[in-house]
C-alpha cells in the first residue's frame, strides 16, 4: 500500500493537452495584442507629429505678430 504512494510520487506527471492549448491560446492572444498596440503607437506618433506641426505654425505666426506689433511701436 505505501509502495503505491511512492511510485506515484516518482512517476513523471503527464502534461495535459489543455495546458499546451492554453499556452498556444495565450501566445495567439498576446501576439494579436502586440500587433494592435504597435498599430496604436504608430497612429499616436502620427497624431503627435501633426500636433507638433500645427503648434510650430502657430508659434511662427505669433512670432511674426509680435515682430509686427513691435515695429508699429517704434
Amino acid at each position: 500500500m505505501w509502495m503505491k504512494g511512492v511510485v506515484e510520487k516518482i512517476k513523471p506527471k503527464k502534461r495535459e493537452p489543455t495546458q499546451t492549448w492554453d499556452l498556444r491560446e495565450k501566445m495567439k492572444n498576446l501576439e494579436a495584442e502586440r500587433t494592435n498596440l504597435l498599430i496604436e503607437i504608430k497612429n499616436l506618433k502620427k497624431m503627435a507629429e501633426s500636433k507638433v506641426n500645427d503648434l510650430e505654425s502657430e508659434v511662427n505666426m505669433l512670432r511674426e505678430e509680435v515682430e509686427s506689433l513691435k515695429s508699429l511701436l517704434r
